[in-house]
């Protein structure tokens, strides 16, 4: 359910934040928030209730059981170092919710271009995406992304300020 992120030394959701645990997993849930700064910590046992679609070795698609309750969606934001007030800013829509009976329920996201692959009989991804990216998300087609204009980011109201570095 959680993987450790060395370089920010901190628990990270493996799947996504709403994913339900086990629920013979909670009591390692309780203890691993006592440890939140370590990779030894009970929450690297707690186990998702997730899944994979997969064909012949391809991953075709993803999804989880959600979480339908507050009081576990909150240790869950617990898990991942938010305080109360931090899960409450930035999710109180999503928790307020939790509060009046969700039903139990998952989701799955398929991969369509992982089954054209396999269809096609390609050994790449790259074979049959019609704009593919490079490694650093550029788009050799369209040229993409391209800079912006200053007015752009005025109405955007973004400003970009150069490293110290």
């Amino acid at each position: 359910m959680f993987e450790w992120d060395e370089g920010d030394k901190r628990w990270n959701a493996a799947h996504h934040p709403f994913t339900s645990p086990h629920e013979e997993d909670m009591s390692k849930l309780e203890s691993g928030v006592e440890s939140l700064n370590d990779p030894l910590s009970p929450l690297s046992a707690v186990r998702a209730l997730a899944y994979d679609v997969v064909l012949n070795g391809t991953e075709l698609g993803s999804g989880s059981i959600r979480i339908h309750r507050q009081d576990v969606q909150s240790r869950i934001f617990r898990a991942l170092g938010m305080t109360e007030e931090e899960a409450r800013a930035r999710f109180g829509f999503f928790l307020e919710a939790l509060e009046y009976g969700t039903p139990p329920h998952g989701g799955i996201a398929l991969g369509l271009d992982r089954i054209v692959m396999i269809l096609a009989g390609a050994e790449s991804l790259r074979e049959v995406i019609p704009f593919p990216k490079t490694a650093r998300a550029v788009d050799l087609m369209v040229d993409a992304p391209t800079p912006v204009s200053e007015a752009q980011l005025k109405e955007l109201g973004i400003t970009i300020r150069k490293s110290r570095e």
